[in-house]
């Protein structure tokens, strides 16, 4: 399907474009994996952080399936952001191609591929593989959501099945991240009645509250919109919510604040939401 640049993709039209996002999402996780962790080409960026070969030949793969499948829609990147369209239109692709290059060079296998079709600054639906683990979660806002197992190279999939978060037990699990838990987290988290903590990277976090596994994920510090598109999309599609630190929607496509939030709660179960002065 061809969609214009001012053009809004509905949910109807995010259904049908699920499964060739699957593919493309697919043949970038197998880039991931073509070259050993331990010999990648790596560089610093000018934020300090890395970037590796494996990011970019995942954007590679990425750009070049959504310029065929959507050629009129803006696609913000974060290895590319620079050339991003001045002008967005009513919806917008956003892409991490590698989230969580940490994990990826420390040999973890939580690093993921990110995509996710956001419509009027709300994530509508989402991708997240991750390609060492096997496993890729999509979800449409109002559609659902599904946990896949796919052979990457084949883009087999072997198992899909249905997620959904959960109502909050009497003690909730939060992932935590190994590289990015600022002081205000650890705060909000440390108010919280009864909480078992467990470390994990990337965006894979949203996926273990969307299928039940967790149930709060705070990040009460500025991170970029390529890093939670989509798993916000897929948290919300199975149930759960993603808010701002004072419990209202969180905007996306704002590249007035360079595609910053300025921080998150994300919980599987809508009605524990609840504002934190952090």
């Amino acid at each position: 399907m061809t969609v214009r640049a001012d053009q809004e993709i509905t949910a109807q039209a995010a259904a049908q474009l699920m499964e060739p996002l699957t593919e493309i999402v697919s043949h970038a996780a197998a880039a991931t994996l073509a070259t050993a962790f331990n010999a990648v080409a790596r560089r610093i960026k000018d934020d300090q952080s890395p970037v590796t070969s494996a990011d970019e030949a995942s954007e590679a793969v990425i750009l070049d399936g959504l310029a065929r499948l959507l050629p009129g829609v803006p696609v913000v990147s974060e290895e590319s952001v620079a050339n991003a369209p001045g002008q967005l239109g009513a919806s917008v692709v956003i892409v991490d191609p590698l989230d969580g290059t940490k994990e990826f060079l420390a040999g973890r296998d939580e690093f993921t591929v990110n995509v996710a079709i956001v419509t009027h600054g709300r994530p509508l639906a989402g991708l997240i593989a991750a390609p060492a683990q096997g496993l890729l979660w999509r979800g449409i806002v109002g559609g659902g959501a599904e946990r896949l197992r796919i052979k990457w190279q084949t883009g087999a999939i072997e198992e899909c099945s249905a997620i959904h978060a959960r109502p909050a037990p009497e003690r909730l699990r939060a992932p935590v991240s190994r590289s990015h838990l600022d002081p205000a987290s650890e705060n909000f988290l440390a108010r919280l009645p009864q909480v078992e903590r467990y470390a994990c990277g990337s965006s894979v976090k949203f996926c273990h509250l969307a299928q039940g596994d967790a149930d709060v994920y705070p990040r009460l510090a500025p991170t970029h919109e390529w890093d939670i598109a989509a798993g916000c999309a897929i948290l919300a599609a199975a149930g759960g919510t993603v808010t701002d630190p004072h419990g209202h929607p969180l905007r996306f496509a704002q590249p007035q604040v360079k595609y910053l939030v300025p921080g998150f709660i994300a919980w599987g179960d809508p009605a524990m939401v609840r504002p934190t002065s952090a």
